[in-house]
């Protein structure tokens, strides 16, 4: 069996971007800067709107793990695609990327591929409308013990948590991960996602390794507008606490030691995928032995480098970047 330094779980879904106007979010009643989730015939209507659109496989989970796979680690990610055109689109485009699909597409699924339809209006906001199809039916029977027994890190989705199997296989991942030995952690992926699972994601707070979210997650999971309060019961909960801001300095909190890292201003053209490459750097800088402060830095390299250009995955040479800062 492969040895992986980093496994991904979470929902498999094929990003369709496109441009907007703020006129268009409003006439077809999009909130802007969120992800939505919406039924096929909604998600059907308004890829039929879109201008110009671009196909590239994503998934927040998934762009975290390819962003790893491009930097150079053994990646692989758990995920669930339908047998259908864009299924098998979204398997191949992650081995290319460097990333093991580790379960083949689903023949005769009932449900289509995930697909999210993402506007991106000119100040670089993106608004997702996302229907989940296959994949949201991810479930334990999905998740080999095998594979996720081998991570040395095992990255989870916190949007599995809106369905009882993706909780499922979520926890046995997490398990199987943490009996061998390895490191496993969350990303809490959305306010109101963490709105809708408070209760639950306070407990893995106290469980697992450790725990990625922005800002105004943190405020949500603690019911409180002040972020500080939210860190601190964070880090009294967990073992170790990662907070991003926005193009402000990011928070890092292990037991003690708290640290924080400068964010140098950026003007992003699509900030589509920052969190999850945010992840990406972090999380390479913790599975090769860098302090804190030199995997938030790599965090905050690999954001700035997604918010440069259209797409939620890298496009440049991210590792180089590390070098040419004298990181690795």
């Amino acid at each position: 069996m492969t040895k992986y330094q980093a496994v991904g779980i979470g929902n498999a879904v094929v990003d369709v971007i496109s441009q907007c106007d703020d006129r268009f979010l409003t006439r077809m009643g999009i909130d802007k800067g969120v992800m939505q989730l919406v039924e096929q015939e909604r998600g059907e209507f308004l890829y039929e709107q879109m201008e110009t659109p671009r196909q590239m496989p994503g998934g927040s989970v998934a762009n975290t793990i390819a962003g790893l796979g491009a930097m150079g680690l053994k990646t692989g990610f758990i995920g669930r695609v339908h047998d259908d055109v864009l299924g098998r689109f979204y398997a191949a485009a992650m081995g290319k990327d460097g990333t093991d699909f580790v379960n083949a597409p689903v023949p005769n699924g009932e449900l289509p591929t995930s697909r999210s339809m993402i506007f991106v209006s000119p100040d670089g906001e993106r608004s997702m409308n996302t229907y989940l199809g296959i994949s949201a039916e991810l479930g334990p029977e999905d998740v080999d013990d095998e594979v996720a027994g081998a991570a040395e890190l095992l990255f989870l989705e916190g949007y599995l948590f809106d369905k009882p199997k993706g909780k499922e296989a979520f926890q046995a991942a997490a398990r199987a991960c943490r009996a061998k030995g390895g490191k496993a952690g969350i990303s809490l992926s959305d306010p109101f996602c963490v709105d809708r699972h408070r209760d639950d994601f306070r407990t893995l707070v106290q469980e697992l390794d450790f725990v990625l979210g922005n800002e105004h997650e943190w405020r949500s999971l603690y019911e409180t507008e002040d972020l500080g309060a939210a860190l601190e019961q964070a880090a009294a909960d967990s073992g170790l606490v990662v907070c991003t801001r926005s193009g402000h300095d990011v928070v890092i909190v292990q037991g003690n030691e708290t640290v924080t890292v400068p964010v140098d201003a950026v003007t992003p053209l699509d900030t589509t995928g920052a969190g999850d490459q945010f992840a990406a750097g972090f999380l390479y800088g913790l599975a090769t032995g860098q302090s804190l402060a030199v995997s938030g830095r790599m965090g905050c390299i690999a954001a700035a480098e997604v918010i440069g250009h259209y797409g939620a995955r890298p496009e440049a040479d991210v590792r180089a970047m590390f070098a040419a800062e004298g990181l690795v």
